[in-house]
């Protein structure tokens, strides 16, 4: 069996003419599960799979650029090749009425027919099939999920948005492959942003964590990819990955 990480886009705030916003794919046996769907991740996804077979997807929070092509999700199931459904949606706390109420659905709309919005919170624990998730608590202006997937192929763990803090330290201890937001570039100061991630904060998490695989993700749409992978080779004293669009990473305990 082997599991297998899949970068839909990784483009952080907005997309761009050649990378979607964040999302990935998640495919382990006969397991497949999307998270987050940013814009323009959704016909990257169907590129690689049947949207309707899906197993579950996770969105780690409700801007735009993590959760809009849910909609895509949603009008495929509803509207075209119904698939499996409801497809079980695992979502922060509030962001459950937020989706539903953007799509204008009641409770007997078609929305919740095709997409089972389930609320999870820092601590707990789903599993899909041979797939274990834990959440944690990202440090974000909205509520925002960290994910720590146990596979049968070893640990992945995604960022989502945080600045530092949160869970994420916690829950990328000793993890296999760790995938990791930098929206920011540079030393973070008095007037840094506190809700992302610099890369050389990034990269002092995956040394702290001992990780065997660290890949950046979500630099902004205007920065230049190579100078943060720059900047957190530096700390990391080891190739950093970049989550460039269409590249497929495996868990692996090797530096």
């Amino acid at each position: 069996m082997t599991t297998t990480w899949t970068v839909l886009g990784s483009s952080g705030g907005a997309p761009t003419r050649t990378n979607p916003a964040s999302g990935y794919l998640l495919r382990s046996g006969d397991r497949t599960v999307w998270l987050d769907a940013g814009t323009g991740t959704f016909m990257a996804l169907a590129e690689l799979v049947d949207p309707g077979r899906l197993d579950a997807v996770v969105v780690s929070h409700v801007h735009v650029d993590h959760c809009a092509d849910l909609y895509g999700l949603y009008g495929y199931l509803a509207y075209g090749p119904s698939g499996i459904v409801p497809i079980p949606v695992f979502v922060p706390p509030g962001a459950a009425e937020h989706l539903a109420a953007f799509a204008r659905a009641t409770a007997e709309h078609v929305f919740h027919h095709v997409l089972d919005l389930r609320t999870v919170e820092a601590g707990d624990v789903v599993e899909v099939g041979e797939l274990r998730f834990e959440f944690g608590f990202g440090v974000h202006p909205v509520p925002s999920l960290v994910t720590r997937v146990s596979t049968p192929d070893g640990v992945v763990v995604y960022s989502g948005d945080t600045g530092p803090g949160g869970d994420l330290p916690r829950l990328a201890a000793g993890a296999d492959l760790l995938v990791v937001e930098a929206s920011l570039q540079g030393v973070r100061g008095p007037d840094t942003y506190p809700y992302h991630l610099t890369a050389q904060e990034a990269a002092e998490l995956a040394v702290a964590a001992e990780v065997g695989r660290f890949v950046l993700t979500h630099v902004a749409a205007t920065a230049d990819p190579a100078v943060s992978v720059g900047e957190a080779e530096a700390v990391y004293g080891a190739p950093v990955d970049y989550a460039a669009p269409g590249t497929t990473f495996t868990p692996r305990s090797d530096r």
